[in-house]
Parts: C-alpha cells; sequence; structure tokens
C-alpha cells in the first residue's frame, strides 16, 4: 500500500498570540517567522504521527489489490466529503462500493472484488481555521510547538523528541488498524 498526500499546504497562525503565551515569548524578543515554522513542524509531524489530516488535503492511497475482506480502512482521517471518494481498479472507474463516514471511514463493497491495481483519492482534513481543530490537538500542537522551542540550537539530539503530551493527545486519534 502506497499513501501519498496531495496539494498539502499546512496553514499558518494568523495569530500567534496563544502560541507566545504557551511558550512564555516576549512578543518582541522572538522572531515570529520561526515560532510559525515551529507550529507547522508540528502540525506536519502530528499528522505523521497520528495518521490525521489537520488541514484539506487529497489522499491517493494505491493497492496492488483489494484487501481480503470486503472492507477497507482508509488510512488518514478524516473524510470531508464521502462523495469525494473516486476509485479506479486497473485504470478502470470503480463504482460498487459504499463509504462509512467518521473520524476513521471505510470503504465497503457492495459488488464484486476489483480486479488488478486500485487506486483511491479522497479529500481528507479539518477545517483551515485552528478553532475547528478539537482543543486537546491544538494545545498538543502549541506543546510540541514548544518543545521545539525549547530544543532550539545545537544540543543534545535526544532533547528534541516528541513532547510526552503531543504522543498521548495524537495517540488517541490514531486508528486501530484490523
Amino acid at each position: 500500500m502506497i499513501v501519498q498526500r496531495l496539494d498539502r499546504t499546512p496553514w499558518l497562525l494568523e495569530d500567534l498570540q496563544d502560541l507566545r503565551d504557551h511558550a512564555r515569548v516576549d512578543p518582541n524578543g522572538y522572531d515570529d517567522v520561526a515560532l510559525r515554522r515551529m507550529f507547522v513542524a508540528a502540525v506536519l509531524e502530528a499528522e505523521e504521527h497520528g495518521q490525521l489530516a489537520l488541514f484539506p488535503q487529497t489522499v491517493r492511497v494505491t493497492l496492488d489489490a483489494w484487501p481480503r475482506g470486503h472492507t477497507f480502512r482508509l488510512p488518514i482521517g478524516p473524510l470531508l466529503d464521502w462523495d469525494s471518494v473516486s476509485t479506479t481498479a486497473d485504470g478502470q472507474p470503480f463504482e460498487d462500493f459504499n463509504t462509512m463516514t467518521g473520524q476513521w471511514p471505510v470503504l465497503r463493497l457492495t459488488g464484486a472484488r476489483p480486479c488488478g491495481q486500485v487506486v483511491i483519492e479522497y479529500a481528507s482534513g479539518c477545517e483551515y481555521q485552528s478553532h475547528k481543530i478539537p482543543t486537546d490537538l491544538a494545545h498538543a500542537l502549541m506543546d510540541q510547538a514548544l518543545a521545539y522551542y525549547d530544543a532550539r540550537g545545537p544540543g543534545d539530539p535526544k532533547a528534541q523528541a516528541l513532547s510526552p503530551h503531543f504522543a498521548r493527545i495524537v495517540g488517541r486519534y490514531r486508528g486501530v488498524r484490523i
């Protein structure tokens, strides 16, 4: 299985005040561009660690063949629009499936299993505005950005790990593989 994230453009914080307060940073004492960059790095880390899409993006999944069962859990959630799911089998459109939406959407076959290579594309992500992201995830992002802020510059590479709070909170959103 190959999973690709297409048109991936992370949103930037427009108002850094919450992040400045969380990091206890003087608004005049630190470069806002670098602080934004640390937040974007935290967003990208959360997406990879939690198999999430925190901002709208297209996900393409390529399978050598349809899995053994009649269902396939999409690897990155949430699904923005169930109508956005398109599937091809051996280059031909394939529509014999239902989409079960939610945090971890699933495709369920309604007909025969498709033959050959299967390519699935869908729109995934939360809204662009940070207030649309669940509060615990928003806090985890700020906590990880703070961890990057504290570990800036040369130092111990082991100190530049994931924040324990970040790993725990993002881990809750991670899908269960079956």
